[in-house]
């Protein structure tokens, strides 16, 4: 019979061979408050590839807190849009607060 631990490392050793380990999402979130999406900082998209089984917007919160969401719902399109036009704002702005210093 195998202790404890031994099962434990079997567990995992398995685990990681049937790529598991990946880091996907498995559900989404229904609703966000306003005051969680104005502390979204960036997101990816998780393709249907690999271990991932659902297409979603994993969007990044302050202090690393993340969130999974449909991306075919009408907020977080909404969500996307306004933080892909804000990267475009600030890489603008660093352009020209680089050309200011030269």
């Amino acid at each position: 019979m195998l202790s404890r631990s031994s099962k434990l490392f079997v567990s995992f050793l398995c685990s990681h061979i049937s790529g598991s380990y990946e880091d996907c999402c498995l559900k989404y979130v229904k609703t966000v408050k306003p005051a969680i999406k104005r502390r979204v900082t960036q997101y990816r998209l998780q393709e249907l590839d690999g271990g991932c089984n659902i297409p979603a917007v994993v969007f990044t919160l302050k202090y690393g807190r993340v969130m999974c969401a449909d991306p075919k719902q009408p907020w977080v399109k909404s969500l996307v849009h306004n933080l892909d036009r804000k990267m475009v704002i600030d890489a603008a702005l660093k352009a020209f607060e680089a050309g200011l210093s030269d």
